[in-house]
């Protein structure tokens, strides 16, 4: 897994991981160590922690990126 990201929702408390090279996104689990600190102290106040990620954008569905709309 050369090419990950690690997200997580608003509003929702689990993390995900997608692997880019495979095409995959699974539940990550609960995140140890200096991740699972980071994490939670970020979350906990409403804010976001972007490293290595230059655009990220939440949506109502995949067929809304894909009609070209972004939900407001």
């Amino acid at each position: 897994m050369e090419k990950a990201v690690v997200f997580g929702v608003a509003g929702q408390a689990d993390l995900w991981i997608a692997d880019l090279d495979a095409g995959t996104v699974k539940p990550l689990g609960s995140p140890v160590g200096e991740l699972a600190q980071v994490v939670a102290d970020v979350r906990k106040t409403g804010g976001t922690f972007v490293k290595k990620v230059d655009f990220a954008i939440a949506v109502s569905s995949a067929q809304t990126v894909f009609s070209g709309h972004v939900d407001g």
